[in-house]
C-alpha cells in the first residue's frame, strides 16, 4: 500500500490507470479485515450516475480501524486530545482505551434505540467524544450526519429534517478561545421544528446549567454505566452508507453529500499513508474540526485506519496568542502537521515573534488542506516552520471526492509552491473547455474534470439523486466536473485556480452564493441581493454582498451590523459577508439573470475590462455600482 520512491510512484499510477480495478482490487484485499471478501470490483456509469466498489463485499470500517490495532498494537496511542485551555492537561487514548469507548457508546446507542440504517446527527466541539460517537455509530451501521460546531440552530434543523434524524448528540457548551458556545441551547431551538428526533445524548463539557427534558433527554456518562464495554461490529454490505456530509451547492439547500463503507475506507487508508509518508510512531496533528471532511478522512477514519497517532485540538491558533500551534507541536513532538492556508496566512500575519524559543525540530511533513497555498504563504510555510527541511504536500480535494485526489506524495514526488502538484494513483484527472472539449498537452487553462471513478467518489446526495447527478455529471457528460478551473504547466503539474461556478470557497469552507443570497433576504427591508467571492488576504475569498433595500437606510452600518446577524442566525457565523455595498439596483440580463461577472470585477477592482454592458436591462446601474464599490 506503502509508495516508497518516485519509481514506484510512477509504477503505481501507470498500473492504476491502465488496470483501475486490479489495481484497487488489490490494495483491498490486501491491506483490510473483511467479512466476506467482495468478488465484485466496480460497477459504473457516469452517465446516468451509479458507481458500486467491492459491492458484494461486507465488513465494519471499526473492525478495520480499531480492533485489529487493539489486538496487536493495544498500547500503542489512537488519539491525542489536546484542550482549549493550554494549561490543562491533554488526554491520551490508546487503542485498547479507544476500542472500549467506542464499544460502550455504540451500546448506549442502541439501548436508545438507534438500528443499522438509522441517521444520527452530531453537534459537539472537538474533544474525544466528538470522535467517539462518529466511531460508535458506524460500528451499530448506523449513519453519522456530524454537523460543524459553528453553525445556527436553523442549519442543524435544515439538516437533521432532510435526513430524518433519529437521535442527536450534543454537549452542554463548548469553549473556543476565550468564548464559551450554548450547544445545547442552539440544539434545543432546532429542534423545536424536528418532529423526527427521539432522542438527545449530551456529553458534559462546560458544566453549564442546562434544559434537559424528560424522555428525551439523556446524560451520556449515566448512560454509559449501565452498559458493557463489548459491542460486537454490525457487518456492513461495501456499499451501505457510511455517513452524509452536507455542502453547500449553487442552490439555497445545502446537500447531502453520501460516502459508503467499503469504497470510502480503502481510499481513505491509501492516501493517509502515501500523501504523510506516515511512520509507526509519528505523532500526526490535524486542525481540522470532525464537522468538515477534513476531519473525517483525515483526523478520524484515515489516521486510524493505519494504526496511527492522531492529535486533536479544541481551540482556535490564536488563543491564548499566536504562537499556540507551535506550543502544541513542541509540546507532542508532532512529526507531521495538516493545517489550512487560511490559517498559515493568519499566522504569517502575526509576525515571527510567536515563533521564537518554539522548538519545532520533531516536524517532518508539512501540509494544506481547503484552498490553494498562495506562493507567499508556501514560502513562510516552508522556510519559517519547515525550516526547509519539511515536504509540503499542498493537497487538492473536496468533500466529493473524500480522499486527498491530487497532492505531492512527502518526499517522494517534487513539490512546487501554490501548485497541487500530480494526481494520486487511480485518480485521472482532464482539464475540457466550456464544451466538454478535452485539452490536451501542458502549459494549458481548462476546467477540472475527473474522467474514471475512484473508490471513495461520492455515491449521491441524500434523497435525492438526481441532483447528484446534475450537480456532478451533467455539464460535460460523462465526467465528474469539479466545478474548479484549472492550469496544467509545462511539467505537466496541476494548478487550481479556484471556483468556476455560484460557489465561494471561504477558508477552505464552501459556500453557495444562494445561500446566502436567501439569508440576507429573509432580512426585513430587504428586496434582493446578490453574493460574490472576492480576493482575501488572509481567507482567500472573502464574501462581498450587493443589496438592494426597500428604502435607502437612514443607518447604513446599523443595518449592515443586522445584516451580519440574520446570515449568522440562518447559517452560521461563517457566511457572514465581509463587505455589503448597499446600491439601487443589480446588473441583469434582459431575461432576468444577474451578470455575476460585472460584480465579481467590481469587488476584485478590475473595472477596466467588463465587457459590452448595452444589453443589459439597465447598463447605468454598472456606472452606481462601481462608484460605490467599497
Amino acid at each position: 500500500m506503502r509508495i516508497t520512491n518516485i519509481a514506484a510512484y510512477q509504477q503505481a499510477y501507470k498500473k492504476s490507470v491502465e488496470n483501475p480495478e486490479q489495481f484497487w482490487a488489490k490494495i483491498a484485499s490486501e491491506n483490510f479485515v473483511w467479512d466476506k471478501p467482495f468478488t465484485k470490483i466496480l460497477d459504473w456509469n457516469f452517465n446516468d450516475y451509479k458507481v458500486n466498489w467491492f459491492e458484494d463485499g461486507q465488513l465494519n470500517i471499526t473492525t478495520n480501524a480499531l480492533d485489529r490495532h487493539a489486538a496487536n498494537q493495544p498500547n500503542t496511542v489512537a488519539l491525542i486530545y489536546e484542550p482549549n485551555e493550554p494549561g490543562d492537561d491533554s488526554v491520551s487514548i490508546t487503542y485498547k482505551e479507544l476500542l472500549e469507548k467506542v464499544s460502550r457508546f455504540a451500546n448506549v446507542l442502541k439501548a436508545n434505540g438507534v438500528q443499522k440504517g438509522d441517521r444520527v446527527c452530531i453537534y459537539m466541539p472537538m474533544i474525544p467524544e466528538l470522535a467517539i460517537a462518529v466511531l460508535a455509530t458506524a460500528r451499530i451501521g448506523a449513519i453519522h450526519s456530524v454537523v460543524f460546531g459553528g453553525f445556527s440552530a436553523q442549519s442543524i434543523a435544515d439538516r437533521i429534517n432532510d435526513s430524518e434524524c433519529k437521535v442527536v448528540i450534543t454537549t452542554d457548551g463548548a469553549v473556543r478561545g476565550n468564548k464559551k458556545i450554548p450547544m445545547k441551547e442552539t440544539v434545543d431551538e432546532a429542534l423545536v421544528t424536528c418532529p423526527c428526533v427521539e432522542k438527545v445524548i449530551v456529553a458534559s463539557r462546560t458544566h453549564t446549567p442546562v434544559s434537559m427534558i424528560k424522555g428525551r433527554d439523556i446524560w451520556w456518562k449515566e448512560a454509559e454505566q449501565e452498559v458493557s464495554a463489548t459491542c460486537p461490529a454490525e457487518i456492513m454490505n461495501a456499499e451501505d452508507p457510511l455517513f452524509i456530509l452536507y455542502t453547500s451547492g449553487s442552490t439555497g439547500k445545502p446537500k447531502g453529500v453520501v460516502h459508503t463503507c467499503g469504497g470510502y475506507m480503502v481510499y481513505a487508508a491509501y492516501t493517509f499513508a502515501n500523501v504523510f509518508q506516515y511512520n509507526p510512531g509519528d505523532v500526526y496533528f490535524c486542525t481540522a474540526d470532525i464537522g468538515w471532511i477534513t476531519g473525517h478522512s483525515y483526523l478520524v477514519y484515515g489516521p486510524l485506519l493505519n494504526g496511527a497517532t492522531s492529535l486533536m485540538f479544541e481551540g482556535i491558533p490564536t488563543y491564548p496568542d499566536a504562537g499556540r500551534f507551535w506550543d502544541i507541536i513542541a509540546r507532542h513532538k508532532v512529526n507531521i502537521f495538516y493545517t489550512a492556508p487560511t490559517a498559515i496566512r493568519s499566522l504569517m500575519g502575526f509576525g515571527d515573534s510567536f515563533l521564537e524559543n518554539k522548538d519545532l525540530s520533531t516536524l517532518r511533513v508539512l501540509g494544506s488542506v481547503g484552498e490553494p497555498l498562495n506562493e507567499e504563504a508556501w514560502h513562510w510555510y516552508n522556510d519559517k516552520i519547515g525550516k526547509g527541511n519539511c515536504p509540503i504536500v499542498d493537497t487538492w480535494w473536496q468533500t466529493e471526492t473524500a480522499g486527498i485526489m491530487i497532492s505531492p506524495l512527502a518526499g517522494i514526488t517534487e513539490t512546487k509552491p501554490a501548485f497541487a502538484t500530480l494526481p494520486l494513483p487511480g485518480v485521472q484527472p482532464i482539464l475540457v473547455d466550456e464544451n466538454g472539449k478535452e485539452i490536451e498537452g501542458n502549459g494549458v487553462n481548462g476546467n477540472l474534470c475527473i474522467k474514471y471513478p475512484w473508490p471513495s467518489i461520492i455515491r449521491t446526495t441524500w434523497g435525492d439523486h438526481e441532483r447528484c447527478k446534475s450537480t456532478y455529471f451533467s455539464t460535460y457528460p460523462g465526467l465528474y466536473f469539479t466545478g474548479d478551473g484549472c492550469m496544467r504547466d509545462e511539467d505537466g503539474y496541476y494548478r487550481i485556480t479556484g471556483r468556476v461556478d455560484d460557489v465561494m470557497n471561504i477558508s477552505g469552507h464552501r459556500i453557495g452564493t444562494a445561500e446566502v443570497e436567501n439569508a440576507i433576504n429573509s432580512h426585513t427591508g430587504i428586496v434582493e441581493s446578490a453574493v460574490v467571492g472576492y480576493p482575501h488576504d488572509i481567507k482567500g475569498q472573502g464574501i462581498y454582498a450587493y443589496v438592494i433595500c426597500e428604502h435607502t437606510p437612514e443607518h447604513p452600518d446599523l443595518l449592515k451590523k443586522d445584516i451580519l446577524m440574520t446570515v449568522s442566525k440562518i447559517i452560521g457565523p461563517i457566511a457572514k459577508p465581509d463587505k455589503i455595498q448597499f446600491v439601487s439596483g443589480l446588473p441583469k440580463t434582459r431575461s432576468g439573470k444577474i451578470m455575476r461577472r460585472i460584480l465579481r470585477k467590481v469587488a476584485e477592482g478590475d473595472v477596466s475590462n467588463l465587457g459590452d454592458t448595452s444589453t443589459l436591462l439597465d447598463p447605468s446601474v454598472v456606472e452606481e455600482i462601481i462608484e460605490g464599490a467599497l
